[in-house]
């Protein structure tokens, strides 16, 4: 677990090993966000990379959006490349940040983290989420060896969100990239009062 640091993220994406980048906004997340009308939402992508979903949300017009990853080097690209477009990158681990959304956006940041630590995400997504917030993402419906990324399965997700959200939806995403066609699926969970 260790290993998945700063120095591990920063390494892998000065070699280029970014297997899980598809080099576009994810078909799934691009829908749901299309569907989407109010352009100030307070939006998060955590462990966004190279954030093609933040991208695709600046052009769509919405005026506030962060994204929080532990690489400097993705998040000095990302500040280089979409500052003056209003983006907000910030160079974090993403359990320390603090703030309120109203959308976070789940894209391989879930499968990327230790699953040790899926509890403490499913409490720190709590946090951050306004009452009347959104998570929405992509889960990973399969097994992998060692890791990451790290899978899991829909009735694992279903324990580990249950306590603290109300999952609105938890299907196979139909529209996945063919790689990931019926490994995928979509969710969308909002927080339960405490």
């Amino acid at each position: 677990m260790s290993n998945l640091d700063q120095n591990f993220w920063d390494e892998r994406y000065r070699a280029g090993q970014t297997g899980w980048d598809i080099g576009y906004v994810s078909p799934p997340l691009k829908e749901y966000i299309d569907q989407l009308t109010d352009k100030n939402l307070r939006i998060l992508i955590p462990g966004g990379g190279n954030s093609y979903e933040a991208e695709y949300l600046l052009q769509q017009g919405f005026m506030d959006v962060t994204v929080v990853d532990i690489s400097a080097e993705i998040v000095k690209k990302l500040q280089g490349k979409y500052a003056s477009k209003g983006l907000k990158a910030v160079c974090e681990d993403f359990f320390e940040h603090s703030g309120h959304y109203d959308l976070v956006l789940e894209q391989t940041f879930f499968c990327a983290i230790h699953p040790s630590l899926r509890p403490l995400y499913a409490q720190k997504m709590h946090e951050l989420l306004s009452p009347s917030g959104k998570l929405v993402g992509l889960l990973f419906n399969r097994s992998f060896e060692g890791g990451p990324p790290f899978g899991g399965t829909v009735e694992e997700y279903k324990r580990l969100f249950e306590a603290t959200f109300d999952l609105k939806r938890m299907t196979p995403a139909l529209n996945s990239i063919p790689p990931r066609l019926g490994f995928e699926v979509f969710f969308v969970a909002s927080p339960k009062d405490n």
